[in-house]
């Protein structure tokens, strides 16, 4: 039987756990100590690389805020339409099929927001 290599799903928190492990150092009093700009290097390049997974076609989450994935856009034939407000015919272009950024919110960030005393 041959073994299927599974592969590994990205982990916006491990890559970001990792990643701070590495750059943590401690001193002499066992403080540990991380550069404000290497930390903010870190989490830029995290997303990045999320971003590009999503790109790729993969599902990506980012706890608390979201998941990123790719949709797929289908093309569109060109044609007439109107103008809702003026009456006027209006030629609509062809649009060719192509791929975009999909960001869905988690339940909880949704109810947060729909929620009239936290505006």
């Amino acid at each position: 039987m041959a073994k299927k290599s599974a592969k590994k799903k990205y982990s916006f928190l491990n890559e970001v756990y990792e990643g701070v492990i590495g750059l943590a150092e401690v001193s002499k009093n066992g403080s540990v100590k991380i550069k404000r700009t290497e930390l903010k290097a870190l989490l830029e390049n995290t997303f990045v690389k999320g971003a590009k997974l999503a790109a790729s076609g993969e599902r990506v989450r980012f706890p608390v805020i979201g998941a990123l994935v790719r949709r797929e856009v289908k093309a569109r034939k060109a044609g007439k339409g109107v103008n809702p407000f003026t009456g006027e015919a209006v030629d609509v272009k062809a649009r060719p099929a192509s791929k975009k950024p999909r960001w869905s919110f988690p339940k909880t960030l949704k109810e947060t927001f729909a929620d009239k005393k936290n505006w």
